[in-house]
């Protein structure tokens, strides 16, 4: 059923819920088994392998979101406002998750996103030029003062190689352009052990045309510290359709730093898909983490979102600039 796999404690058994491309050739996705081992970490490191002539340019105000060529102007608002409590370019943060396991949420009813502001800021990784058939993982766009960042799971892939995103994806067209990964970021917790309680990357993506990729189609803020059960917007391309699927549903706790969700259809290449909080637009957790990101289609995990991934976003913002 194309499940993810994660890098998960011994008991139990590791799956994968990645699309790997079918060329020989391709390497963006990567999953090593391995056992969980050391503590969760607050350091981070990078993997860049971008030309020197693609440094990207920092601006310091978020934009509304702009239309594609072939589509009809649509209003975005500012990704900041949507917390009013972070400041702009920081992650959110709100209050600490409950420390005690809620019940078995009810399945959620998943359907094609409609193409609309919030799904095109959502998109499909791809190992070369977008084509159809072709995706592997999903990625959306986290918003930062340098517009320039996504957000994804770690175990998707490991270096930027030739990978593209399309936000706003479908049907073998990107409407939104296509934007090429410049860098990975991941943890030092996540390089070392691959530790699924760390599973989430944060990738560069270089300018198109002067333009950044939030300036075109806006972005989600950071936010961590949320309620283990917040309600939340589930998003992720499959690898057998063309269209992204979109379910909503209240999120319950796994364990001490994972997240579950219970939404139908979720199979591979789902990965790396943003959990929108229907209360203040920014996402707070993405398909990946245990079994990297469920061993079955109806069920799937993120990795909370801590202090963890706030210094990863950092350093990321810091490169990036």
């Amino acid at each position: 059923m194309g499940q993810h796999r994660a890098e998960q404690h011994a008991r139990r058994t590791p799956r994968r819920r990645i699309l790997r491309p079918a060329l020989a050739t391709a390497c963006a996705a990567l999953a090593v088994a391995a056992v969980l081992a050391g503590a969760h970490t607050l350091t981070s490191r990078a993997t860049a392998d971008a030309p020197a002539d693609s440094a990207l340019t920092a601006s310091a105000d978020p934009s509304t979101a702009l239309a594609p060529a072939a589509a009809p102007a649509t209003s975005d608002p500012d990704p900041a406002a949507v917390q009013a409590t972070a400041p702009a370019g920081t992650p959110s943060t709100a209050a600490a998750p409950a420390a005690t396991p809620t019940a078995a949420v009810k399945r959620g009813s998943t359907t094609d996103a409609p193409a609309d502001a919030e799904s095109a800021k959502v998109g499909a990784l791809f190992n070369g030029p977008v084509a159809a058939g072709r995706h592997f993982c999903t990625a959306s766009v986290v918003h930062s003062p340098t517009k320039n960042l996504l957000l994804t799971a770690a175990h998707c892939l490991s270096s930027s190689g030739n990978v593209t995103f399309a936000p706003g994806y479908r049907d073998g067209t990107a409407p939104y352009g296509s934007w090429q990964v410049t860098a990975v970021h991941t943890t030092t917790g996540w390089d070392q052990h691959r530790d699924e309680d760390e599973d989430f990357a944060i990738l560069e993506v270089a300018a198109d045309q002067g333009r950044q990729i939030e300036d075109v189609v806006g972005a989600h803020p950071l936010g961590t510290g949320e309620s283990f059960t917040a309600q939340v917007r589930l998003f992720g391309y499959p690898n057998a359709g063309e269209t992204p699927l979109t379910c909503v549903n209240a999120t319950s706790k796994e364990d001490t730093y994972q997240r579950a969700i219970d939404c139908p259809a979720y199979t591979g290449g789902t990965s790396g898909g943003p959990w929108i909080s229907t209360a203040t637009g920014a996402v707070i957790g993405l398909i990946g983490g245990h079994q990297e990101g469920g061993d079955t289609p109806d069920t799937s995990y993120s990795a909370l979102f801590d202090h963890t991934i706030t210094a990863l976003y950092a350093t990321a913002v810091a490169a990036a600039g």
